[in-house]
């Protein structure tokens, strides 16, 4: 055998070896996937990475636009994660305007309260809970929001239903979903739970990949 034999043998191994490697973390990152589709849950505070870079398609500018708030509104986030969407939308309603967020998750809320006090931002509140049962009376928020987050909660109808109540005749509640996520909500299947929940649908901003979908309470 020559040398240049054996080392193109080499190389073709090499090849060989990480194309199976390529392959099977392609399998385990596929199958991750479909296991977290199937039962939902939110991303742990541990793996916070995944929702701390730019988002794609959903922005906060196209969530201004969809959410059109006002100083003054009183508004709920739920899953603020790490307050990627948060710090901007309580700046959005000062003065005297209030952000409540809720999420299932301790060390999230924690996380978001922190950067607000090294912004300077005081006028948001935290509760933790399910969201198949918000802590808050009838008719208490002006409009509510939630991004990339309605998938993550396994019973989504009595989520939707409960964000219906707690919001204020004409009050809008806006769903953002980016196509990829494991946990993606199709827009017709948005549409259906959200008239469900007494709804009524108002208008999509932004792409197939990435979209708002804005709900009114009549």
């Amino acid at each position: 055998m020559t040398i240049h034999t054996y080392e193109r043998m080499v190389n073709l191994r090499r090849m060989t070896t990480r194309s199976h490697v390529g392959l099977g973390l392609g399998a385990a990152v596929l199958g991750g996937a479909l296991w977290w589709r199937k039962n939902p849950s939110a991303c742990p505070y541990g793996q916070r990475f995944w929702v701390q870079p730019p988002h794609p398609f959903i922005t906060r500018a196209r969530l201004k636009e969809a959410l059109q708030p006002r100083a003054g509104q009183h508004i709920l986030e739920v899953g603020p994660g790490t307050g990627y969407y948060a710090l901007d939308t309580a700046e959005w309603i000062t003065p005297s305007g209030t952000l409540d967020i809720f999420d299932l998750q301790p060390k999230m809320l924690d996380h978001t309260m922190r950067r607000a006090k090294y912004r300077g931002i005081t006028n948001i509140t935290p509760t933790q809970g399910t969201a198949e049962q918000l802590p808050y009376p009838d008719a208490t928020f002006d409009a509510a929001y939630l991004v990339a987050v309605l998938g993550e909660i396994p019973d989504q109808h009595a989520a939707l239903s409960e964000l219906a109540r707690v919001l204020r005749p004409g009050g809008h509640l806006i769903v953002g979903e980016l196509f990829g996520d494991p946990h993606w909500v199709a827009p017709a299947t948005l549409l259906r739970n959200g008239t469900d929940a007494g709804l009524t649908f108002e208008d999509r901003t932004g792409r197939l990949l990435g979209h708002y979908t804005k709900f009114v309470k009549p």
